[in-house]
């Protein structure tokens, strides 16, 4: 069995969803970088691996996925090491709903509208921050009343929402508007301490 590639840059908050579900899974893999934000563009090859040119991408022995979801679920359930889904129908159903949140509503409010306006603009859209810090208020309350009592998001276990959940509120957290809106919900930010001090997120930070 070949070494599997992921496809993608090391600043993506998707990209390092998978790599944390490869780490946690203890498999090594190679990450070929690719900047749809570079100045050229995409590169053309990359369209072979994704048609719509979004990051990541994988491939395993000559099977290829895009789509983060589909690339992380496949990681846990093609390879050896602990599992990340619940086996329960009922657990496994909120843990995709709380991916499925986080990807609708978490993700555009927390990362681009909060933390890139803020850390990336010379001239931040106030309103739009606003807005944003709105959307990860209610995101942090349902990820609250969704959490199982427990260490994890779905209680004893690690499991892919804790990954996928991870990345997005490390991104929001840069800013001093997310720190303090993540202060007020006790549980998820004792589920932050305890997921940010994982090895796997050590060792998926971005360099520089």
């Amino acid at each position: 069995m070949t070494k599997p590639i992921l496809y993608g840059a090391d600043y993506s908050v998707y990209v390092r969803i998978v790599r944390l579900a490869l780490e946690e899974k203890g498999i090594d893999y190679e990450l070929v970088p690719v900047d749809i934000f570079a100045a050229t563009g995409t590169p053309g090859w990359y369209f072979d691996h994704h048609p719509f040119g979004r990051i990541p991408a994988f491939e395993h022995d000559g099977f290829r996925l895009y789509e983060t979801s589909a690339i992380a679920r496949y990681v846990d359930e093609a390879f050896d090491g602990p599992a990340l889904q619940p086996q329960e129908a009922r657990s496994r159903a909120t843990m995709n709903q709380i991916i499925g949140m986080l990807d609708a509503y978490a993700y555009r409010a927390m990362v681009w509208d909060v933390a890139v306006e803020r850390l990336e603009k010379t001239t931040p859209d106030e309103a739009l921050i606003a807005d944003g810090l709105l959307k990860a208020r209610t995101t942090l309350q349902a990820l609250s009343s969704l959490k199982a009592p427990g260490p994890w998001l779905m209680g004893s276990e690690l499991t892919l929402a804790d990954l996928h959940a991870a990345p997005i509120i490390g991104y929001f957290i840069r800013v001093a508007e997310g720190r303090n809106l993540l202060a007020e919900f006790a549980d998820v930010q004792a589920w932050w301490v305890r997921i940010a001090e994982r090895p796997s997120f050590a060792r998926t930070e971005k360099a520089g």
